[in-house]
């Protein structure tokens, strides 16, 4: 892996011109970060030559990691063909539609057409559009107003953060008012002693209280990530989903799956829905669509909402630039071929997910660790300084901060959410990979303990 030489040169100009996401800006701009140069496999290496397992793949998004050349290749040929055109004006091209093609094919089958965005941010603003045009078009226009879930992340635009429950963003920008919050499923945080299955039912029964609240005539839909994976990855429990969808189907509204990052793989079928057992009308998925090789998001459409929008005349007046770009769709193209011909999302499930997920709960009895929850490919680990009482280790989640530096400093990729440590392995790590994971969050489990005076 080639070396950047100038590393401090590059740092310096990173901390004096470039504004990061999710960053303190003023400490970034004191004390800068790190360089990432390259990458192989599960593998990221940074420009002064460390090499880190990435434990995240990537943001999510890098389920088949950094060596997929076929994506690659895919890419540039579609570059060398057709770099961009438009999809406005009566116009399309050849990967926007095969992929559009190829989606309804993979996805659950209710979903008979595809919206393309960027992101799953501007996916998740196409839902609303896609929602309020629906309930216009059948003679409904009250029929405005979203439920969503407290800690929930649906993006980082205005409408994504207002659907979103994270107070930070809330904070620091005003939400759209027709949007509304109910509990998240997180019975560790919830500190409850009720059972798993007489909480899910107690929290699902929140959005049947708040559609009263609100009345009926007035709701539109519900979105909800199958398991929220940025507010901590959180599982709901086995009587949650198939409440919230008995209660959508009672009362007319429309249940949005945002797939963005359970989709393709990561729960252990091809998307969170299927694992969950629910039937969304509506999709969001981005992320893991092109393995993180290009940006493309979209929205998988339902024939319930796409029959009534595809018979009534008038304008869908939105639309994006780099909707279906052809070089993204080509992106997309290739990868879901990878995970067809190579059965990745089967051979996962039967054995790497499990292996994962076992070797994890080893950690449960550790002083520092609350709970271990996950599913498939991605899991979490909460930090406290007392099991019995869940007291966390420090104010303002410094303590998992801390192990989350550790296992930086010791070549591990994973993220910090509030007091859990969580991570999203690529599914193509082997057992030896997630062997290496696990075991190097043990050791900054150790420290962290020791540290803060657990024993």
């Amino acid at each position: 892996m080639n070396v950047i030489k100038d590393t401090s040169a590059l740092q310096k100009m990173d901390r004096e011109h470039h504004l990061h996401p999710f960053t303190d800006l003023k400490s970034y701009s004191e004390k800068g970060g790190r360089i990432v140069s390259g990458a192989e496999h599960i593998y990221i290496y940074d420009s002064e030559g460390n090499r880190m397992l990435d434990g995240m793949s990537g943001l999510w998004c890098c389920s088949l990691g950094y060596s997929q050349r076929s994506i690659a290749e895919a890419v540039f040929e579609q570059m060398q063909q057709l770099p961009y055109y438009n999809n406005f004006f009566g116009c399309s091209n050849q990967p926007a539609t095969e992929l559009a093609k190829l989606l309804v094919d993979v996805t659950p089958e209710q979903f008979t057409h595809v919206f393309f965005t960027n992101s799953g941010s501007e996916a998740n603003d196409t839902n609303l559009r896609l929602v309020h045009r629906y309930y216009d078009c059948l003679g409904k226009p009250g029929k405005k107003h979203i439920i969503s879930r407290k800690n929930a992340y649906h993006g980082s635009t205005i409408a994504a953060s207002s659907l979103g429950g994270m107070d930070a963003m809330h904070q620091q920008t005003h939400g759209l008012d027709y949007v509304h919050h109910i509990g998240q499923p997180h019975w560790f945080e919830a500190g409850t002693d009720e059972d798993l299955d007489t909480f899910g039912l107690r929290l699902a029964g929140e959005l049947a209280a708040k559609i009263a609240e609100l009345g009926e005539c007035n709701v539109a839909a519900f979105i909800a990530e199958p398991v929220q994976g940025a507010g901590g990855v959180i599982i709901p429990p086995s009587t949650y989903w198939p409440e919230i969808q008995r209660i959508c189907d009672a009362h007319d509204i429309l249940l949005i799956a945002d797939e963005v990052i359970c989709g393709f793989g990561r729960t252990g079928n091809w998307f969170g829905c299927e694992t969950y057992g629910i039937k969304p009308d509506l999709m969001t998925f981005a992320k893991a669509v092109t393995n993180g090789y290009m940006p493309l998001g979209g929205v998988m459409v339902g024939d319930k909402v796409a029959n009534v929008l595809i018979t009534h005349e008038g304008e869908f007046a939105h639309g994006l630039t780099y909707s279906g770009h052809p070089a993204a769709c080509a992106a997309a193209l290739a990868t879901l071929k990878v995970l067809q011909d190579t059965g990745i999302i089967e051979t996962c499930a039967a054995d790497i997910a499990p292996h994962f997920q076992s070797r994890l709960r080893d950690l449960a009895d550790h002083p520092i660790v609350g709970e271990v929850r996950g599913d498939g490919m991605f899991a979490a680990v909460e930090l406290v300084s007392d099991k019995a009482s869940r007291e966390r280790l420090a104010p303002d989640s410094t303590g998992a901060v801390y192990c989350r530096n550790i296992c930086n400093d010791n070549g591990l990729m994973v993220r910090q959410t509030g007091d859990a440590m969580i991570m999203a392995p690529p599914l193509v790590c082997n057992t030896l990979e997630i062997d290496t994971l696990v075991d190097t969050l043990a050791v900054a489990l150790d420290h962290t303990a020791k540290h803060y005076g657990v024993s």
